[in-house]
């Protein structure tokens, strides 16, 4: 399973496209499918405009461009797409029965050693991949979003999955740019999403209790944990204080920080509102359609910028 050079992707929507060109970048073939007809006929634009940001940021030569969009290949079935394929990654809509029916469809159309993957932030592949008759070769491998800049790539398998499968996903993760994250036990959320979800209870219970304005709690935590993060991991920052500084703080606090299970009501209320965030529009902040692609382009160049520095590190 060394040096696999044919990926198909299923789902080509907002994660799906920046993972079909982060193998694409990487020199892998890349046949792909959406039922979404929408999804399909776009994703070459909108892989052409990621790799403009590319290019601008100075992180990929403009004359590779176009290879890079030659070898994403949009196919009209799933069957057409992973025929042939040596890896297998799904995509689609974080809902587990959707994910668990088209694995199961998936392994129909595969030879016995392509390696199976879930794009998934909560379901273990053991739940996922319920289905499979050979779920030795079945993975989860956890993107975050936008997946063509985001260097991290989550690995995890369950107790049924084979070294092999391991290996040769950590290998083409890193092959194609990315820092793929072996995850040793399978648990819900797995790694990072367990360490984001408590910092977001803690920081929707400081919103709905206003404790700051929207806009101070964002300036106030990229100032400071989010400024150390970018450089440091969270371990050496402790280490970095001073374990006995740290430990004490952690005894003061940990009694007074969120512990509650339930959404907090102000967050819910927006939600209930119909609004979901910049997908459409309105969630903490508001997004007009003229602003929209601004916002958009801003967080990426920003993104790019981090993502410079972060290969400049591991050189």
């Amino acid at each position: 399973m060394s040096n696999i050079q044919r990926v198909a992707v299923i789902g080509l929507g907002t994660m799906g496209h920046g993972i079909a060109q982060t193998f694409a970048m990487a020199g892998c073939t890349v046949t792909g499918f959406d039922d979404v007809k929408a999804a399909g006929d776009t994703v070459h634009d909108r892989v052409r405009q990621n790799l403009r940001d590319f290019v601008g940021a100075e992180l990929f030569p403009v004359d590779q461009v176009d290879a890079v969009l030659k070898r994403i290949v949009v196919c009209q079935s799933e069957a057409e797409a992973v025929h042939d394929a040596q890896f297998v990654t799904e995509a689609v809509r974080e809902e587990l029965v959707a994910k668990q029916e088209l694995i199961a469809r998936l392994e129909l159309h595969v030879a016995d050693d392509t390696i199976l993957a879930s794009n998934s932030s909560t379901f273990p592949i053991s739940q996922s991949g319920a289905g499979l008759k050979r779920p030795e070769r079945a993975v989860v491998t956890h993107w975050f979003n936008p997946p063509h800049i985001v260097p991290t790539v989550e690995v995890v398998g369950s107790p049924l999955t084979n070294e092999v499968t391991i290996q040769a996903t950590l290998e083409l993760l890193r092959r194609s740019g990315k820092l793929a994250i072996r995850i040793n036990q399978e648990l819900p959320g797995f790694l990072v999403n367990r360490v984001q979800i408590a910092v977001m209870r803690e920081v929707w219970d400081l919103f709905d209790r206003s404790v700051a304005s929207i806009e101070d709690i964002d300036a106030a935590i990229q100032g400071s944990m989010g400024f150390r993060l970018a450089a440091l991991g969270p371990l050496r920052i402790h280490d970095f204080g001073g374990l006995d500084i740290q430990t004490a703080v952690y005894r003061n606090l940990s009694p007074e920080i969120a512990s509650g299970t339930q959404v907090p009501k102000s967050v819910q209320r927006i939600v209930d509102a119909g609004h979901h965030g910049f997908k459409n529009g309105h969630g903490f902040y508001q997004y007009s359609p003229e602003s929209s692609e601004q916002i958009r382009s801003e967080r990426d160049q920003k993104f790019l910028s981090l993502l410079k520095l972060f290969h400049s590190r591991q050189k």
